[in-house]
């Protein structure tokens, strides 16, 4: 059966629907030995279908979830030679890429997978899937403050969603506050511009959940494969909102 040659690559694994479609476009596609520039062309599995190079074949969907350290780098290389989230996944056969991001400095839960349909419907704004982060904060937050983030934060010409927040930790002014917060955007660096426009430092930061999926069980670097029931309901939350 033919598809869309753009649904083709991004279900092989090799990149995002997005990322198809500027590749086709660019003239770094080629069906059969012929390149191929139009978004519209079908073609099927049986196909030659070569991609910047490199020849795209249909995988067994893989998703992995992952404890990300600090210091990590949520991509695939680094032009800066650090570490990235690819080097603990060595040993899996398959190329698994990141659903979404997590900041070099923030640590926690991030899903890999080579399932590219998956990931555009997990990241995609519409879908409000609920993250949770865990962040300790540079001395105490103050009363009105907390009501802003729960109500929306300024940042980067544009106002947060409303978020779930609760104060862990919130002693005294020279004493670092604990902060959790339930978000369903994902703008980069997110959380930290959210208390950088209220005059706050973020010290540590960890994504702790996404929906029902947690670390528990993981120590920090180490991986699971996602059960088929957790890969369903995290898909059913995102199409149905439940």
């Amino acid at each position: 059966m033919e598809e869309r040659l753009q649904k083709l690559i991004t279900s092989s694994g090799y990149t995002s629907r997005r990322k198809a479609e500027e590749l086709i476009k660019s003239g770094k596609v080629s069906v059969n030995g012929k390149i191929v520039t139009e978004l519209g062309t079908k073609a099927s599995v049986n196909d030659v279908i070569i991609v910047d190079g490199v020849r795209i074949l249909k995988e067994n969907k893989k998703y992995y979830l992952f404890y990300k350290p600090e210091k990590v780098i949520t991509s695939m290389s680094d032009e800066k030679d650090r570490k990235c989230v690819k080097d603990f996944f060595e040993n899996v056969n398959e190329r698994v890429f990141p659903v979404g991001r997590l900041d070099y400095d923030t640590s926690g839960l991030l899903i890999m997978t080579n399932d590219g349909e998956f990931t555009n419907l997990i990241t995609h704004p519409r879908h409000k899937m609920r993250k949770t982060y865990v962040a300790k904060i540079k001395g105490k937050i103050e009363e009105k403050h907390i009501k802003i983030l729960r109500n929306g934060v300024v940042i980067d010409n544009y106002k947060t969603s409303q978020a779930e927040v609760n104060i862990v930790k919130n002693k005294n002014k020279s004493s670092n506050t604990i902060v959790k917060l339930t978000i369903h955007e994902g703008k980069n660096r997110q959380i930290r511009k959210m208390f950088e426009a209220l005059g706050y430092e973020v010290i540590k930061l960890k994504r702790t959940s996404i929906e029902d999926l947690t670390l528990e069980g993981l120590k920090i670097g180490e991986y699971r494969p996602l059960t088929i029931h957790e890969v369903k309901v995290l898909i059913n939350k995102a199409i149905n909102g439940k």
